[in-house]
């Protein structure tokens, strides 16, 4: 495969076992998602050479609906990221402009199918890691509701956050891949029983749309901003209502999120020793020295100032300044959206506050980086289901609109997706 964006770590092909509505189709898998007999990295140091022997739920579901498994592409390490620049094997490049960032951490799904390497691909959401890359490099991206689709076989990051989802070239292939992954699993005590038909109809005539007037406010760009105004006039013009709602409780979403999922990283990365996963450790090293030796050497810079951030949150004197604090912000934010979507239907607004920047212009400051994540995850805060969809353009590169519904609503918003890229 001539991939020249650096979208894949992995090329092993596997052939589907089924004869379902993918067969014939060949779909791209992140690298954190587990894939029997083909190795998988979270494209970090300290899994080099991990061959699982199982494959993730929804890889099965894939095989056994025809799907070929094309490969395994690139990703921030562990998830941990927003440009796809933090990976150990490099990074990957965005198809629409090679200088920038396809986004991240989901950035080689995005980059596979934006670059026309395959039409569809699975990714995984944490904090808006499909949804990013899906704004940034021009594809439709699905975050479904926590508990739609099964994370047996996904590599946690921060379990109580992240979700697999479709990633594809359009709504329709969007949704039929959903309907492929999305329902119980055993294997997952957080899985609910929910499935997805695959039926996805142009529909919005006659929903009312909310329009969080936080979603428009500083840091968004001014010609990303007007591109979203313009895709919602179109929506009105579909027959869609629109109405101003407020989410006050979002000016907690960055730091409740930031400091729930690095606690969480904190306590999931901790098996990563080098006895059980990792390069086996310096034997004639005293325990501890051959433990930090293994993390030092098999993380990146990024997961190692998460995995700190996480463990100082959790230790003794500042648990319930920071880490109870922030479940207490989570229950706000979840309560405004409940709020909202009691009146709408669904809400919409930008993916990303801007466009892909360059390599390089988010990792020489973090806190930049942290910053991208503004819009997308309140959503993963509140469980609900959220699509980005392209909706134009701005400086030479692709913009996102982003449609969020009521949790389980993952019908509304494909509906409404298509209908908007079918006028469009």
């Amino acid at each position: 495969m001539n991939d020249t964006y650096n979208a894949y770590l992995n090329t092993t092909e596997i052939p589907g076992t089924g004869s379902g509505i993918l067969s014939g189709i060949r779909v791209s898998i992140k690298d954190n998602i587990s894939t029997k007999d083909i190795e998988t990295t979270c494209a970090s140091k300290i899994l080099k050479g991990y061959i699982p022997p199982y494959d993730a739920h929804v890889v099965t579901l894939l095989k056994a609906a025809g799907a070929s498994i094309a490969g395994k592409t690139n990703m921030d390490e562990f998830g941990m990221g927003s440009t796809t620049e933090n990976s150990a094997f490099g990074p990957t490049l965005n198809p629409r402009d090679t200088t920038r960032v396809p986004g991240g951490s989901s950035g080689g799904s995005a980059a596979a199918i934006a670059g026309g390497l395959v039409s569809m691909a699975l990714g995984s959401d944490t904090g808006g890691s499909i949804r990013c890359p899906a704004a940034w490099c021009g594809i439709v991206g699905l975050k479904p509701s926590y508990g739609r689709v099964s994370r047996f076989g996904l590599i946690a990051y921060a379990n109580s956050f992240e979700q697999i989802g479709p990633m594809a070239t359009n709504v329709r292939d969007a949704a039929k891949l959903f309907s492929v992954i999305a329902g119980h699993d055993k294997k997952d005590s957080t899985s609910v029983n929910k499935p997805y038909d695959g039926n996805v109809i142009p529909d919005i005539c006659g929903k009312t749309i909310g329009i969080p007037k936080e979603y428009f406010g500083e840091g968004v760009d001014a010609d990303v901003e007007a591109q979203v105004r313009l895709a919602i006039n179109k929506l009105e013009e579909l027959g869609a209502k629109t109405t101003e709602v407020s989410l006050p409780s979002m000016k907690y979403a960055l730091p409740a999120y930031y400091v729930t999922c690095t606690c969480e990283a904190s306590s999931n990365l901790d098996r990563f020793d080098g006895v059980r996963f990792g390069p086996e450790p310096e034997m004639n090293l005293p325990w501890h020295e051959a433990y930090t030796k293994v993390r030092e050497a098999g993380f990146g810079a990024e997961v190692k100032r998460r995995i700190l951030l996480g463990t100082f949150a959790l230790s003794a004197g500042y648990y319930g300044k920071y880490y109870v604090k922030a479940q207490h912000a989570k229950q706000l934010i979840a309560k405004d959206f409940a709020a909202a979507l009691q009146t709408c239907d669904l809400l919409a607004g930008p993916t990303m506050p801007n466009v892909a920047p360059k390599i390089g212009e988010l990792t020489a400051d973090p806190l930049q980086m942290y910053l991208a994540d503004i819009l997308t995850v309140p959503a993963n805060i509140a469980g609900i289901p959220a699509i980005s969809i392209p909706c134009g353009t701005a400086h030479g590169m692709p913009v996102g609109l982003q449609l969020m519904g009521r949790m389980f609503g993952e019908e509304t918003i494909l509906n409404a997706a298509l209908a908007f890229e079918e006028a469009v």
